[in-house]
């Protein structure tokens, strides 16, 4: 897995790519999120269009940075989930956690 993040304004996009998987990527991830947050970020768009396949570590991984952000004061929405990725967060009852929105530009309107 590979994270990116840019800053849009107030918002912040972090995107990922690759397969999310656990192991080492909850530690990068997990770091990457409280970076963020230490700089002062609030509001964080995660892009997961770069993602072909989550497993349930690795969602596990994206339920630890949203618990992060939101302890934080912040929100966390998500947008550009794969076919394959959103059946997985159909089954695992993920979509009443995360907004979850077909575009990032979608997503950045919401807030």
């Amino acid at each position: 897995m590979k994270i990116s993040s840019k800053s849009e304004g107030e918002i912040t996009v972090i995107a990922l790519s690759g397969k999310v998987m656990g192991g080492p990527d909850h530690d990068k991830f997990k770091s990457a999120i409280a970076e963020l947050i230490e700089d002062g970020a609030k509001n964080f768009i995660l892009d997961l269009s770069g993602v072909p396949w989550i497993n349930s570590t690795g969602l596990g991984i994206l339920i630890s940075g949203f618990t992060s952000i939101k302890s934080s004061g912040g929100i966390m929405k998500v947008c550009s989930v794969k076919e394959r990725v959103l059946s997985i967060f159909y089954i695992s009852q993920l979509e009443n956690v995360f907004e979850v929105f077909e575009s990032c530009e979608e997503a950045r309107n919401s807030f």
